[in-house]
């Protein structure tokens, strides 16, 4: 039979509490370091594949500015600015060619009052509007200032400006056409063509 006995002054002091302690808590520490190294690799792999979209788009943008650069070089030279003012001559002309005329004659029937005739049209598109210069003839001032008035209140034809009126003598007129003719009003009118 055995017999243990402690010979030492003190007794022996248990450790295991201890131990266990920090066997404990060093495995939740390694679990804690191993789920926050792979948190950390997880972003350092998707902030790289953000970084990589990152780079491409700055080089794309890089290439899209050059491409613009040379694109706006190009269009600057003479070539170019050649080709652009012969197509935008070309569009006017289009433009000129599709001016509603019927529609403007029309217009224009209902605004003249008795006494007062179209003597010359020319209209010119500025930035989309119609820019229409009138002449006007009439036979008397009351008749030129219904047909001022008539203008003002049309809500197709604005921003009149009269640019000239001249007095006709009488007698001095030899054109059979402009024989009754005492006022004629050089104006300026925006005409709506929608």
């Amino acid at each position: 039979m055995k017999l243990q006995l402690n010979l030492a002054t003190t007794p022996q002091e248990n450790h295991r509490p201890f131990l266990v302690g920090a066997v404990v808590t060093g495995t939740v520490g390694v679990l804690v370091f191993g789920v926050l190294a792979h948190a950390t690799y997880k972003s350092w792999r998707a902030s790289r594949v953000l970084r990589t979209d990152i780079t491409r788009l700055e080089n794309q943008i890089q290439t899209d500015r050059q491409n613009r650069q040379d694109l706006l070089t190009y269009f600057r030279g003479a070539a170019a600015q050649s080709v652009l003012d012969r197509s935008a001559f070309l569009n006017s002309l289009i433009e000129e060619r599709s001016f509603p005329w019927t529609k403007i004659f029309t217009d224009l029937e209902e605004t003249l009052p008795p006494g007062v005739r179209v003597v010359s049209i020319s209209p010119k598109l500025v930035n989309g509007r119609a820019e229409v210069t009138l002449e006007v003839g009439a036979d008397s001032d009351e008749s030129k200032i219904k047909f001022l008035e008539t203008i003002e209140k049309s809500s197709v034809f604005s921003g009149m400006v009269v640019n000239d009126e001249k007095r006709v003598e009488p007698g001095a007129e030899t054109d059979p056409a402009r024989i009754s003719d005492k006022v004629l009003l050089d104006l300026t009118v925006w005409y709506s063509t929608t």
